[in-house]
């Protein structure tokens, strides 16, 4: 007899992402893995294309806001380059980064793959994945914990109805002794993973905001809500109804809004309600920042945002390579820091904070 999942509430679910065309190139529709993709897009009725040579065209508008909403409607099926089997490092979220897709279904006015991904932002989901998680045994640290993110250029949730590439890696990683896999997501249809055999091996992570954040910024995402139901489904216990999963909370990005501590902590009520029982939980913090392309792109993607991307209210921070990113003034990190450090610690005592940044 099926175990009832144990709720706190029943928030709206966001419906799915269902792209208004599909496209295959030639090698992807080779791949085993491609053919996969292939029958779980037909069994949806959705449009399919298979290309005639193995270079997407044709998703360009007549500017940049129209290839933008070209590009977010289109799933193009492809393979990963040669470049994406050499891994690399993706400190402090994990020690390594891999990839099943690039580019996200969600219309966050942040986004902080404006400006690192190249060409249009339309969702590429990889064929030979099969591949790719071959590949990952040799970065394994025999007799040490390694980790690998599989979040940066995707939200691998999001399209997972249509690729099934997140529940294989989640099966792959399971099979591993010192393998760990770590994805987060602001979507919440996540039934199809609670009982796959993780053996505690991945660590599922909802990305979450402040509600005037959340519905200001976050087009196209599952509400918070949605996501925090979600991530207690996957961390209950199977006894429970739940996936028995390591979960985690990224709050990002964090901003100092109007009446800011209000918004936060019921933020963190929210979250405190929804995990209301011991589970190996972890969080991750990061406060906004942006980046001379970002900007450009974004304000390219969103021309009517209202999000503060003001230069001369911001600290210039340069990574090792000269680039430039503004963060937010000393005072007001320290503010910030201090309060999600006093109002975690206070009520998840038993929660590890990750980093801050």
């Amino acid at each position: 007899m099926p175990i009832a999942i144990e709720s706190t509430s029943i928030p709206t679910k966001t419906k799915l992402w269902m792209p208004e065309q599909v496209l295959f190139t030639p090698a992807a529709i080779q791949e085993p893995w491609g053919q996969q993709i292939l029958a779980r897009v037909e069994s949806l009725n959705l449009p399919i294309e298979i290309l005639p040579h193995n270079r997407l065209t044709g998703l360009r508008g007549e500017n940049e806001r129209e290839t933008y909403q070209i590009s977010k409607r289109t799933l193009a099926v492809v393979t990963a380059p040669p470049s994406s089997f050499k891994l690399s490092p993706i400190p402090p979220s994990a020690d390594w980064q891999f990839h099943l897709a690039e580019g996200c279904p969600a219309h966050c006015q942040y986004c902080y793959l404006a400006g690192s991904l190249q060409g249009p932002p339309v969702i590429r989901a990889f064929a030979n994945l099969p591949q790719t998680l071959a590949n990952l045994g040799g970065y394994e640290r025999v007799g040490e914990a390694t980790s690998f993110e599989v979040s940066c250029y995707t939200d691998p949730l999001g399209i997972e109805h249509l690729t099934g590439s997140l529940a294989e890696c989640i099966r792959y990683f399971g099979t591993r002794k010192d393998g760990y896999l770590r994805w987060v997501s602001k979507f919440d249809a996540v039934d199809a993973l609670l009982d796959l055999p993780h053996n505690g091996h991945t660590r599922c992570r909802v990305s979450v905001n402040a509600a005037p954040a959340s519905m200001r910024f976050e087009g196209g995402t599952a509400p918070v809500a949605a996501r925090l139901q979600a991530l207690r489904k996957l961390a209950l216990p199977r006894t429970r109804g739940g996936g028995g999963y390591p979960v985690g909370v990224v709050i990002a990005p964090i901003m100092p809004i109007a009446d800011w501590e209000l918004h936060y902590t019921q933020l963190l009520d929210s979250i405190s309600t929804a995990l209301d029982f011991d589970c190996d939980l972890t969080f991750e913090l990061i406060t906004h920042r942006f980046t001379p392309s970002s900007k450009e792109t974004l304000l390219e993607w969103y021309p009517q945002t209202k999000l503060e991307m003001d230069e001369s209210t911001r600290k210039v921070k340069r990574n090792k390579f000269g680039g430039t990113k503004y963060v937010y003034e000393t005072d007001i990190m320290k503010e910030l820091r201090s309060f999600f450090v006093r109002e975690l610690s206070r009520r998840f005592t038993q929660a590890k904070l990750l980093y801050w940044t």
